[in-house]
């Protein structure tokens, strides 16, 4: 946190739920103004977050350098347009520069491959079947998007993308898609290279839809966990066969865009009566009542859903336990802490997702406290003073932080004369476990992997904490981090390393604890991850591994 930091105390209390009446974390404003507006953002191995948003909105208050323009004769708005419409924002330093993307990458999807290059899939208009890379470079190098046209099977606009234990992804879903492909497709004998998913036929609104963007999940049995509207399946996407239908999320709200609840997977960690063994939870929260998007494109906007439900996904007769927020939520992100609790931040209290379709904008994060009892779980966050509306984003970085840009509630990008303002800014939020106060709890991991990491493998990682050492508060956790998007976090996944041993190394402060990689790319997808040493809730600064 730097030292224009400003410390935002205030007391609230929100009626619908269980509610802490005392605030907690900080805000920080780091940038005024990036050009752009923050649609879409994944973190990248060398601490850069690439940002990008629709390019069919005219010009961004970016501009290219070099004079360098886009020349697009199928572009809606402008044709020759010298204005960026994506960055890459540097965590470090606090700067950002202007990248260059061709075609329209709005409402698109992507996943980081295995050496650490973006893959970003589809959009809109001439990106709708396009993929586009961008691989991580040097501090002085300038890398920027390579686009390759026509490389998906079909238009895909408002899918989800998950990698898979073989280093690929799988592309589900989108506007009027009900059928998914796999990139890079390597089956070069195969005849058909969309496959039918009828689930997405069963959770189609009529002019509503409600099931674009599905919450898609690998599972810990290597089969795919998908959620759309309110409905649920287990997928195995080889065979093209459905493993197991689950019941239907209590109240049969939907949940999905436009909608717009969001979703996580839960730490995955090993049992302690069984390591061979790790069970699944998903966390599914807020959302719109039915038929909200229909009243709200007509000016009445309902209250969001202010309920959770969580499911052990690999329960043999799984149900949904369902938990009250301490108020309902739209448009919100759900961003895994490195200590395994989950920080619920942006949003609407009413409306749904859509241009000027949502009203309310919620100001508190609400933190999610994982492991604690059901009842006492919600602890309402401090404000920021930005309403973070239609097309905001969240990330989480490796100092802790979590990073939020973005809010277009509006066509095209204006700032004046309307009801939420474009917002190009971006801002940190410091949860309260980055607090001075907990200083000499914190630990400092002192390790450095060079090489990369295998799967199984013994890793003794040394790090110091100031405090006394509550051994059996201390773990190590493994971070993927995700694709942010329109309120889902795609390949968002934390596991809690099994731990074998806490020793300390020499002196009053120095440990080592030893802990075991995860046993397979079903549980962990092959690619860059941070790991993070938690000591009683408090988590270090991570670092950057990569297992293969």
């Amino acid at each position: 946190m730097g030292t224009g930091s400003i410390s935002v105390v205030i007391l609230l209390v929100l009626v619908g739920g269980d509610t802490a009446l005392s605030g907690g974390g900080e805000w920080q404003l780091l940038q005024k103004s990036i050009g752009i507006v923050g649609m879409h953002m994944q973190l990248l191995q060398n601490d850069r977050i690439v940002i990008y948003d629709r390019t069919d909105f005219g010009l961004s208050n970016l501009s290219l350098p070099n004079n360098r323009c886009r020349h697009n004769q199928r572009e809606m708005v402008v044709t020759i347009d010298c204005t960026a419409h994506s960055v890459e924002y540097d965590v470090v330093s606090n700067t950002f520069r202007p990248l260059f993307v061709q075609t329209d990458v709005w409402c698109s999807s992507g996943s980081v491959s295995p050496n650490g290059t973006l893959v970003q899939t589809g959009g809109f208009n001439d990106g709708d079947r396009a993929v586009r890379t961008f691989s991580p470079c040097s501090p002085n190098a300038t890398c920027d998007w390579i686009e390759f046209p026509g490389q998906l099977s079909v238009r895909r606009w408002y899918a989800t993308n998950q990698k898979l234990p073989d280093g690929g992804q799988i592309v589900i879903g989108g506007r009027r898609q009900f059928n998914y492909e796999f990139y890079p497709n390597n089956d070069l004998l195969a005849t058909q290279h969309i496959h039918s998913l009828p689930f997405l036929v069963q959770t189609n609104d009529i002019g509503a839809e409600n099931n674009l963007y599905p919450f898609v999940f690998l599972n810990v049995d290597g089969n795919l966990f998908i959620f759309a509207n309110n409905k649920s399946i287990l997928f195995n996407y080889a065979k093209n066969v459905v493993v197991k239908t689950y019941p239907d999320i209590p109240n049969g709200d939907p949940r999905c865009y436009p909608s717009t609840g969001s979703a996580v997977m839960l730490p995955l960690k090993m049992l302690q009566d069984n390591n061979s063994y790790v069970e699944a939870e998903v966390l599914v929260c807020g959302g719109a009542p039915k038929n909200s998007f229909k009243y709200a494109r007509a000016g009445r906007f309902f209250g969001a859903l202010n309920t959770c439900g969580r499911i052990k996904i690999t329960d043999p007769n799984p149900k949904w336990v369902m938990e009250t927020m301490p108020k309902g939520r739209v448009m919100s992100d759900m961003i895994m802490l490195p200590n395994g609790n989950v920080l619920i931040i942006n949003g609407a209290g009413s409306g749904t997702a859509g241009w000027g379709y949502a009203r309310d904008p919620i100001l508190n994060p609400f933190l999610y406290k994982t492991d604690n009892p059901i009842g006492s779980r919600f602890e309402v966050q401090n404000p920021t003073t930005i309403p973070r509306m239609y097309h905001s984003t969240a990330i989480l970085v490796r100092d802790g932080r979590v990073i939020v840009a973005g809010s277009n509630p509006n066509k095209y990008y204006n700032f004046t004369n309307v009801l939420f303002s474009t917002d190009l800014s971006v801002e940190a939020f410091s949860p309260s476990y980055l607090e001075p106060a907990f200083n000499h709890l914190r630990p400092r991991i002192m390790s450095q992997f060079q090489d990369q990491l295998i799967y199984g493998q013994m890793l003794r990682v040394q790090f110091q904490v100031e405090a006394m050492l509550a051994q059996d508060l201390v773990y190590v956790t493994m971070l993927a981090p995700p694709f942010n998007t329109h309120s889902f976090s795609m390949n968002q996944r934390l596991l809690v390393l099994e731990k074998i041993n806490v020793t300390k190394v020499f002196g009053a402060s120095t440990y080592e604890i030893e802990v075991t990689t995860p046993k397979s790319p079903i549980l962990a997808p092959p690619g860059f991850y941070i790991i993070f040493v938690v000591h009683q809730q408090i988590p270090s600064e991570g670092i950057w591994v990569q297992i293969l």
